[in-house]
């Protein structure tokens, strides 16, 4: 994936660590990122966080949270993305919760709504996103706007 090696050049460049928090992701973040050779220089964890009670446990995500937004909102995002990063002693966080379907979905929480949030420097950058297509074409999607999201927060 393009867009991964992209991040993996910038963080190279700016000696810049990065850490995953992943939900409806499950995975693919992390695993797209360790496709890259001398990765490991600037990524060192990954947290696949699918239950509310790993995002808590794991992430510190704060029961509150998941009670008065659920696991699908930018407010879950956030936590786990700062969860990440401070947990990994990294410099970078990023995040995904959503629902990939094809079940789960509902007119509140539609299948392929997905929150993806990045944590860097004291700041926390979160986008809303409704992918089309299948589970994977979903999961995929959001891998890719994960990593451009990233980009974006390191100009």
């Amino acid at each position: 994936m393009k867009v991964a090696r992209a991040v993996a050049e910038v963080l190279d460049q700016r000696n810049l660590s990065i850490a995953t928090a992943e939900s409806c992701t499950g995975g693919m973040i992390a695993s797209e990122l360790v496709n890259i050779p001398g990765v490991s220089n600037h990524f060192g964890e990954g947290y696949v966080t699918y239950s509310e009670d790993a995002k808590m446990r794991l992430l510190g995500v704060r029961e509150e949270t998941l009670q008065a937004h659920t696991v699908y909102s930018a407010e879950c995002a956030r936590e786990m993305a700062y969860g990440a990063m401070k947990k990994a002693g990294a410099d970078i966080g990023v995040a995904t919760t959503g629902i990939a379907g094809p079940d789960g979905g509902s007119d509140e929480y539609p299948v392929g709504l997905v929150y993806i949030a990045v944590a860097y420097k004291n700041k926390i950058t979160t986008r809303k996103f409704i992918f089309s297509g299948d589970r994977y074409q979903i999961r995929f999607a959001a891998c890719k706007q994960a990593f451009r999201l990233v980009l974006d927060v390191l100009g």
